[in-house]
């Protein structure tokens, strides 16, 4: 007799409750030896991958393509034994495992991969809202932008753009950049640098902030002055600027006052958010606190909270059409391939479907071909000449829609 096949990894080990069930019907085996215990039920009730793999017959006990533990048959996954674990958590029922906690982007996207994999919508809301968190956004926004533009996931890849504004343009080496294509990573960067050009509007035309005050009494402190206790205007000593740029109702502004239009907007061209007006605010009022300044000192913290919240969110207002734009973007490449007669590829890179279905139609209606998709590509023979009647072409049928 033969002996009986023994299917079963040396390395396999028993995952921790409530996945190790001595009644549960099926086991998991983790692509790191790790093996759960489950129940089909909890698992097909949660997802219709799981449904229908387990409503396959099994093939006899005993069989050769069927590895069985203890009367269970053993199914390989190619998850590791952590992203198996949270994923799980997220099938059974509340009272026999609470939701993971996924507070960090290194177990998130491996989980939201099997979200997707086992067709579990639930689990990848989950993970969405892991993105959309704002001590996650706040810590590793790029980190956040990577995986949800790598997952096309279009809301928080909007959202995560954004929160990258608070930090340098060229960024440090990440893991995720692996999830991303350079057309992805130049997106991000354009973005970037239109928000820093949307921002210096600002500072060019100052009626966000007289219409904001009414009148220039209502900002005293700008100016340097104040009405002491006899009614009249009394001057601090910080002097005046050099009245060259920066002047709202078309008067000089105290000079510390100045020089913080001047810094912030200079910032803002690298870092355009409401974050780097607020930190440039406070830098400034505790420099003015350290001169003693019998007037400016004790006014300039509350004043310029409120001057500074005023002008972020119009810095916030200023940007917010470029983000809408980072993902109703469009980048055409064009490739001449001299060795097969001038193959023309077109990349249209970040459409939203409707304008795809669109420039789809159009394309097919005219003598060039076409194919769907979120990256779509257009392949014909052309002469290299006609490229820019193409692209010209091409730039009019899509800014139609926008």
């Amino acid at each position: 007799m033969p002996p009986e096949l023994n299917h079963e990894s040396p390395a396999a080990k028993c995952a921790s409750a409530p996945f190790d069930h001595a009644k549960a019907d099926v086991i998991l085996r983790s692509a790191d030896g790790v093996e759960f215990r489950v129940f089909k039920l909890f698992l097909s009730l949660s997802s219709p991958c799981f449904d229908g793999m387990f409503g396959i017959p099994q093939a006899p006990n005993g069989s050769p393509d069927q590895e069985m533990k203890d009367d269970l048959a053993v199914i390989s996954v190619s998850e590791d034994s952590k992203t198996l674990d949270a994923f799980l958590r997220f099938c059974y029922p509340s009272t026999f495992a609470e939701d993971p906690i996924l507070d960090s982007l290194t177990v998130a996207l491996p989980v939201l991969t099997a979200a997707r994999k086992y067709l579990l919508d639930l689990v990848e809301k989950k993970v969405c809202q892991v993105l959309l968190s704002t001590k996650v956004l706040e810590r590793e926004p790029l980190r956040c932008f990577a995986i949800a533009r790598g997952a096309r996931l279009k809301h928080e890849t909007i959202v995560a753009a954004r929160h990258t504004l608070r930090q340098p343009l060229i960024p440090a080496w990440f893991a995720e950049i692996n999830y991303i294509t350079a057309a992805d990573l130049l997106a991000l960067f354009t973005y970037h640098r239109n928000c820093g050009i949307a921002t210096q509007a600002l500072a060019d035309d100052l009626k966000w902030m007289t219409r904001h005050y009414g009148n220039q009494a209502s900002c005293n402190w700008v100016f340097g002055w104040t009405y002491n206790s006899f009614g009249t205007r009394q001057y601090c000593g910080c002097g005046l600027g050099n009245g060259q740029r920066f002047l709202p109702w078309d008067l000089v502004p105290v000079s510390w006052w100045e020089k913080y239009m001047q810094e912030v907007f200079e910032l803002l061209k690298e870092n355009p958010s409401g974050d780097t007006v607020r930190t440039a605010a406070d830098r400034t009022a505790a420099k003015v606190r350290s001169t003693g300044c019998s007037i400016c000192s004790g006014l300039v913290t509350a004043n310029m909270t409120k001057f500074s919240e005023l002008l972020a969110r119009k810095v916030e207002e200023a940007v917010a059409p470029a983000c809408t734009l980072l993902y109703h973007g469009l980048i055409l490449i064009f490739s001449v391939d001299r060795a097969d007669a001038g193959l023309l590829k077109i990349i249209i890179w970040l459409l939203p479907q409707d304008v795809v279905d669109a420039l789809h139609k159009a394309l097919q209606d005219s003598e060039y071909r076409f194919s769907t998709g979120v990256e779509g590509c257009c392949h014909r023979d052309i002469d290299s000449q006609n490229c820019r009647t193409l692209l010209n072409w091409t730039l009019a049928q899509v800014w139609t829609w926008f």
